[in-house]
Parts: structure tokens; C-alpha cells; sequence
């Protein structure tokens, strides 16, 4: 059984490449993030991805079918019936959701609403779904005048608060997004609540703010961080990794505020460094950026950065270790609506021992990648595993 000493999984947040079998009960049939954004685009520029094996997976203009590939590619379908952050997160890492966390179209029920202004001692604005952006120009200049909270949601199970950081501390917003996790948990379960920090004194002037922090439940059970950080591995998460899963199973937190300049940068520090275990980073710039604000122009100037910079990413590599580039969900810019789809997601993985032109074919779940590493890292065989296609 082939063991090694580190593996690296970076989550191109939202990247999907074509929608599920079941999409049609999420109202997703057609959406292909990456196929996508190609023909509207009229290609993506992504040659380091292309040799890995991204169009084998799906139709890419710019990206051809390649047999040669330089490592070994597949796509996974999502077993959990979710298409959000936390729900995607977690299958990777090996647990899957048993059931599906609700989402809130109408908004939150009185009585958490009610218990929020009790505990918090301010009242509330909003509670619709409503865009990020948006949200703050609409009632940014009522919270300036009354110091209320803006509560809102999105078409995943979150509950998000915006707050003006000039007129309401950090701390007091970071203590009610806590106060909020207790009560959705009690009353209206979400994945996460989100403090959404911005700044500014009129609509069209609001900005938000690199300060947004993510309170989210505790998975039922353990994954597979859990499982390496028992082992005495180290399990070091970038980006919003860490807020993903409550803390739990981590062992060095490194947040960031975009992808280049920050969550890229400190991967490739961190591959660098001596560490044993795993390095799991999300970049959530392309979901929250460009997927949910409908900008596919944006989203595919992000994927080209990515992988621009996927050559340095390989090269600080060690010997035996491996690197798996992969999704969460979708968020097709081309597609309707503001909401995540219901996409496979790429396993594409690479590794200086890694065989080449190995085809993964399509996975059942995304905890295929987990049972992998728990194989490669802890020795454990565990179905699904695609380790010994690996080498």
C-alpha cells in the first residue's frame, strides 16, 4: 500500500463542470460553470489545467480532450443532497450530509427574529434573500440611522448580518452572529451564519470589508481532519476552510481576504514549509465574486490567474506528495438567478510519482477524494479510494 507524507486539495470554489443527473429537482439542468464561462467567453486560456485533464471532463472551448495528461483526472458527483458550501465541503472530507439543510425564501421565522433583537438589543432589517451587495444599498442608509441589524439569507442556508463597521463595532457583530448560530440551531437550522462587515456613508458608496467571518456548525461526525489531526498530522487551512468546519479538526488557521494576493500565495508558503499531513485551501473568490454576482468575464480572468500560477504550485511539490485540484458545487455566472448549481465537480490530481493519462472516470461521491488520502496518508483502505489508480 503506498503511503506518503503530505497532500494539498485547493478548492476552486463554485468551479463546477456540468450539471448533475438529478439537477433538474435543484433547477439547475443546462448549468456547466466551466463549459460555461468558455463559450461565453470565447475561451478560456487554462493550458496547465488542459494538460492535467479539465477538458476530458467537459465541453471547454480553449481546453481539448487530451490523452496524455500529465496526472490522473475524473469528476465526482455529489452524494448529499445540497448544493452549498458547507454540504460540499463536507463530503470531501468524508461525511455526508444525511439531510439537506433548509433555506429560508421567505426569510426567518418571527420568533428568531424576535430572540435576536432580545439578546442583541438591536432591531432587525430586511430578512429576505437578497444579494450581498445589494442588500447594504438598499438598507445602508437606514442602519445608519437606526443602528439595526440587517439580517438576510441567499438561496443557500445561511443567515447573514451586515453591519456598518463606523457606526457598529466588530466584536459586537462578531458576538451576534454567535448569539444568531445558538438560536438557528434551537429554532431554524442553517450551515453558517456570516458577519458581513462593510463601510460608507451613502448607497452606492457602501463597500464591504475584508472582516466577514463565518460561524458555521460542527459536522455530525468525524472527517477526515479529524481523523489526520488524531493521527498526530498536521491539517493547515486556508481561506475559509477553518469558519467550513467549525475549527474542528484543524491545527494551523490562515485566513484570506482574495485568491492571488493572499489564499495562492500562502499555499504555496505553506508547501514550502515541513508540515506532514494535509493543506486544504479554498478560494472563494470565484463563488462569491464572480459566480454569485453573475460576472462571467470575471470569473474567467480568475481561473486563468489560478493557472498561471499552477506551475510554481507544482514545483514546490515534494517527492511523494500529491495535489488534487477540485470544486464544491457550481455557481454558473451564465446561468439564472444568483443561486449555486447542482455541477460535478473536477478531481484533478497531480504529483511527481503520479501516473499520467489516468482516467478516474465519474465518482459517486465527492468522498472519494477523502477515503484517497485517508489511504495515502493514514494507511487505511477505505472504499472509494482511488489511490492504487494513482501510482
Amino acid at each position: 500500500m503506498k503511503k506518503i507524507e503530505r497532500a494539498t486539495i485547493i478548492v476552486l470554489d463554485s468551479a463546477g463542470v456540468g450539471y448533475l443527473p438529478d439537477a433538474a429537482e435543484f433547477g439547475d439542468i443546462g448549468a456547466n460553470t466551466f463549459g460555461n464561462i468558455s463559450k461565453k467567453c470565447g475561451g478560456l486560456n487554462i493550458p496547465n489545467m488542459e494538460k492535467m485533464g479539465i477538458g476530458n471532463l467537459t465541453e471547454i472551448v480553449g481546453a481539448g480532450k487530451i490523452k496524455n495528461t500529465i496526472g490522473a483526472y475524473g469528476k465526482a458527483a455529489e452524494k448529499a443532497k445540497g448544493k452549498d458550501t458547507t454540504t460540499g465541503h463536507w463530503e470531501i472530507a468524508g461525511v455526508i450530509g444525511d439531510k439537506p439543510f433548509p433555506t429560508y425564501p421567505d426569510g426567518f421565522p418571527k420568533e428568531v427574529l424576535k430572540e435576536l433583537e432580545e439578546r442583541t438589543g438591536r432591531k432587525i432589517l430586511c430578512n429576505k434573500p437578497y444579494s450581498g451587495t445589494a442588500v447594504i444599498d438598499e438598507y445602508g442608509e437606514e442602519q445608519l440611522k437606526t443602528g439595526a441589524w440587517i439580517v438576510y439569507t441567499s438561496a443557500d442556508p445561511v443567515l447573514q448580518i451586515a453591519a456598518n463597521e463606523e457606526i457598529i463595532p466588530l466584536d459586537e457583530l462578531y458576538k451576534a452572529c454567535e448569539i444568531a448560530l445558538e438560536i438557528c440551531m434551537e429554532k431554524s437550522p442553517v450551515a453558517r451564519v456570516i458577519a458581513r462587515p462593510y463601510v460608507g456613508k451613502a448607497k452606492r458608496e457602501f463597500e464591504r470589508t475584508s472582516n466577514r467571518h463565518d460561524y458555521s456548525v460542527k459536522p455530525p461526525r468525524a472527517t477526515l481532519l479529524d481523523k489526520l489531526k488524531s493521527a498526530g498530522k498536521d491539517v493547515v487551512a486556508i481561506g475559509k476552510i477553518s469558519d467550513i468546519f467549525a475549527g474542528e479538526g484543524i491545527t494551523d488557521t490562515r485566513g484570506t481576504n482574495q485568491n492571488d494576493k493572499d489564499g495562492i500565495l500562502k499555499t504555496i508558503t505553506a508547501l514550502k514549509e515541513d508540515s506532514k499531513g494535509l493543506i486544504f485551501t479554498n478560494l472563494v473568490d470565484f463563488d462569491m465574486k464572480f459566480g454569485h454576482r453573475r460576472d462571467p468575464q470575471g470569473y474567467k480572468e480568475a481561473i486563468e490567474q489560478f493557472d498561471r500560477y499552477l506551475p510554481e504550485i507544482m514545483e514546490n511539490l515534494k517527492d511523494d506528495e500529491i495535489l488534487i485540484v477540485t470544486a464544491d458545487h457550481g455557481c454558473d455566472p451564465t446561468y439564472q438567478g444568483t443561486d449555486h448549481t447542482r455541477e460535478y465537480i473536477p478531481i484533478l490530481v497531480y504529483g511527481k510519482e503520479v501516473k499520467g493519462g489516468v482516467d478516474l472516470g465519474i465518482r459517486e461521491s465527492f468522498g472519494d477524494i477523502a477515503a484517497t488520502l485517508e489511504e495515502l496518508l493514514l494507511g487505511k483502505s477505505i472504499e472509494g479510494s482511488f489511490a492504487k489508480e494513482l501510482y
